[in-house]
């Protein structure tokens, strides 16, 4: 009888001593990788702030039950840079990488990992692209969202077109390193051929591009509208290309809402901030135990045009009430 008291008080012991350990035990808090091509360490961008409110959205707190570990390209989106900044991220075995709409940056991630989930944003076809199999059921361990930069362009340019008809020539702001940026380029120029709009190229380099000069370049060249294609040196100096565009009177369009705020004409997009709150979801299912090969690449249903009508005061520009009447948000 004394035996089998002993075992028995022995055995709740030895329970109850393993149970407290297991609940010492400090819970793993997971980790996410975040990689900006435009943000640096000082300035992150809106987009990571995006990310994080999507998160909270959806009960994660940044240094309490999650973990960003952020890396920023700050411009130099060269293939060695960016696989480098990749490749930190991956030595990290963080749980999910969030990867820029920058080709490179996706290729890198899709290189350096066959195991790590990846939650792209990408504005151009990840199907031709060849990154994923197809958008229902992408394979291997690349999701995430499609924005559809690329198809817009034609849109964007009639909208330039309905609010400077008398327009004459179009200039198109361009990172010349950048491929995608060259294959958009093409894109406005068909259209462009089409309305028989005359379209001059400003090609600006690296991380600190001459944009005064290419300015300069559009005034010389009579340009009477601007279209700026977004890359991530141009990204960082949203507010230095709005002014630029003010100083010469041009009449400028946007790849994105962001840029509209910060003192250009116009933009006709996806609502970009509401892309990255949504990947947060993505980041969600990922973490309970969703597979990114499942997980469909969502296309954005809804676009949004955007007027500064402060900035159409500012360079003499009076927007006809019926390209006013469509827009979704003015900026006064």
């Amino acid at each position: 009888m004394m035996k089998s008291i002993l075992f028995w008080l022995l055995t709740t012991v030895l329970l109850i001593t393993i149970s407290s350990a297991t609940a010492q035990q400090p819970t793993r808090i997971p980790r996410i990788g975040y990689l900006s091509g435009s943000g640096s360490a000082s300035n992150p961008g809106p987009y990571v702030e995006a990310l994080r409110q999507g998160l909270r959205d959806l009960g994660y707190v940044d240094g309490k039950n999650i973990v960003i570990e952020y890396r920023g390209a700050g411009g130099k989106t060269d293939p060695i840079s960016i696989s480098s900044l990749v490749n930190e991220l991956v030595q990290l075995k963080v749980d999910v990488l969030v990867v820029p709409p920058i080709l490179a940056a996706i290729s890198a991630a899709k290189q350096a990992t066959k195991t790590i989930p990846i939650v792209m944003v990408t504005n151009s076809d990840p199907v031709a692209t060849g990154l994923i199999n197809s958008l229902a059921r992408p394979g291997g361990n690349i999701t995430g969202l499609a924005t559809l930069t690329r198809e817009l362009s034609g849109k964007r340019l009639e909208l330039v077109k309905e609010a400077v008809p008398r327009i004459s020539r179009l200039a198109v702001l361009r990172d010349a390193e950048s491929e995608g940026a060259a294959i958009t380029l093409k894109e406005y120029e068909a259209v462009a051929l089409s309305l028989k709009i005359p379209v001059q190229a400003l090609e600006v380099r690296g991380p600190n591009p001459d944009l005064a000069g290419a300015f300069q370049s559009a005034v010389k060249g009579r340009a009477s509208a601007l279209i700026t294609i977004t890359t991530s040196p141009l990204f960082r100096r949203q507010k230095q290309i709005a002014e630029l565009a003010i100083k010469g009177r041009l009449p400028s369009m946007f790849e994105g809402s962001t840029w509209v705020e910060s003192g250009g004409l116009m933009s006709y997009s996806t609502d970009d901030l509401a892309v990255y709150r949504r990947a947060a979801v993505y980041v969600d299912k990922i973490l309970k135990g969703a597979k990114p090969a499942d997980l469909p690449v969502e296309q954005p249903m809804k676009f949004e045009f955007v007027i500064n009508v402060k900035t159409a005061k500012q360079i003499g520009l009076n927007i006809p009430q019926s390209v006013l009447f469509r827009a979704d948000r003015v900026i006064k």
